[in-house]
């Protein structure tokens, strides 16, 4: 763990009287279904839900009711920030709300378990990490395979040269979304209970779409970069944990709208996008597929399998390439396949001798656990599994893959600069120019 966040966590841990029973008080800035889903986890593990704040009422006022109905409810999330009475929030708002939140809430005395992706942005992203070092708060990344035992034990076996030397990693992404992705766009009037121009904050006040709302926002490049900051954080940031490594120095992205169309997919982002990723010692390639579900990496017969797809599906996943077998591994969990020697006979490939038994994962996701280790740290009981700066590293990642397809360019990163070397046509993507009015809402102006 980073030093800096360790500082944090002793601050938290001095601050409050540790005790595994202790309810942490939860204020919730962003109630759609994820909002939801980790608030649950959060009250299983002992938090109480004190206010609740959504631009859309509707959601706040569902997880008002489904928390007990004692929650106080707000639509601008400063006035829930205003509250003396909470611990700690979580942000599951869309993509470009994340750091205006959390910087917000660092500097209210609050501490955050923000949502994936870290930040709609790289200065946004470092604008989080700045606010966690400044005001001495735990922020917690939601990137929960980090809370993951089999995802661990991945990273120990190939510390120890259980697959040998690995210079070759995938991890891929893969839907199929045809013939129409979300649909057309559906113009019209916001509905009752939603402030459409702060819904909007730093991001252009377009005119309503319900397809830019809820859960198709992330289609959309004024709120998301779409699937590959979406789920492809989660590869990047397991691939960092298990590779030991947190930086690219080149990256090479290709990609496009082949098949779905526009008109009849009102969404935004490429539907085949491949990037490959120059790392010390090894090249990671990304592959991310919204025409074709099956994924990579072939699971054996044994194998805990997603349901979508068959017995044999890895939608989402990583492959770790080594000198003496290959490490597949995904959420649901892990195997390995020695590699074979010269002289077996290609017949004998499918016998259960060349691999190894199938490690199936203590839970189809990890958040429940997650949730849990961020109220232990808030409690002042353990450090947090992942810290804001290792949120922010695996989050650029992505960010890097986007902008090396919408330049064109191959990217050369100085990860300790955060930027590119002599590259300014790529660096204007670093951030953006926010809504006039609107620029307390990157969480960048904190710093200036």
């Amino acid at each position: 763990m980073r030093r800096r966040t360790l500082l944090a966590w002793t601050a938290a841990a001095a601050a409050r009287v540790a005790g595994a029973n202790e309810r942490v008080r939860l204020g919730v800035i962003g109630c759609g279904a994820r909002g939801r889903y980790v608030t649950r986890w959060m009250r299983e593990a002992g938090a109480e839900v004190v206010a609740a704040a959504d631009v859309y009422l509707p959601n706040a006022e569902r997880l008002r009711r489904e928390s007990g109905g004692a929650t106080a409810v707000y639509q601008d999330f400063r006035r829930l920030l205003d509250r003396t009475d909470i611990d700690a929030v979580l942000v599951a708002t869309p993509d470009h709300w994340h750091a205006g939140a959390a910087v917000a809430a660092c500097a209210a005395g609050k501490h955050v378990y923000v949502e994936k992706p870290f930040a709609y942005s790289i200065r946004e992203g470092r604008a989080i990490v700045q606010a966690a070092r400044r005001w001495r708060r735990i922020v917690q990344p939601g990137t929960q395979h980090r809370s993951a035992e089999h995802f661990q034990q991945c990273a120990a076996m190939v510390r120890e040269g259980r697959i040998g030397r690995v210079h070759f990693v995938r991890a891929w992404n893969c839907v199929n979304m045809t013939p129409h992705g979300i649909g057309p766009a559906e113009p019209g009037e916001p509905p009752a209970g939603l402030d459409w121009d702060m819904y909007c904050g730093p991001a252009p006040l377009a005119p309503f779409d319900r397809k830019r709302f809820l859960g198709t926002y992330r289609w959309f490049w004024d709120y998301s970069g779409g699937y590959i900051t979406d789920f492809g954080t989660h590869r990047f940031d397991t691939v960092h944990q298990v590779m030991g490594v947190d930086a690219p120095f080149t990256v090479t992205a290709s990609g496009g709208r082949f098949v779905l169309q526009q008109g009849k997919d009102a969404g935004q982002m490429p539907d085949v996008l491949v990037v490959t990723y120059e790392y010390p010692g090894f090249i990671l390639q990304y592959e991310c597929l919204l025409v074709n579900g099956l994924g990579l990496g072939l699971r054996s017969p044994d194998m805990r399998y997603y349901n979508a797809r068959g017995p044999f599906d890895r939608p989402n996943g990583m492959a770790f390439y080594g000198t003496e077998g290959t490490l597949l591994a995904d959420r649901v969990g892990f195997e390995i396949i020695p590699e074979l020697q010269p002289q077996i006979n290609a017949a004998e490939i499918a016998a259960p001798r060349f691999r190894t038994e199938a490690r199936h994962a203590g839970a189809r996701d990890a958040t429940p656990e997650h949730a849990r280790a961020f109220l232990d740290a808030v409690r002042g009981l353990r450090p947090p599994p992942v810290d804001a700066e290792a949120g922010q590293r695996a989050t650029t990642v992505a960010h890097l893959g986007n902008i090396s397809l919408r330049t064109g360019l191959k990217l050369r990163w100085d990860a300790r600069r955060e930027d590119f070397e002599n590259q300014p046509e790529a660096s204007r993507w670093l951030a953006r120019t926010p809504r006039t009015g609107w620029e307390w809402a990157t969480g960048e102006a904190a710093f200036r």
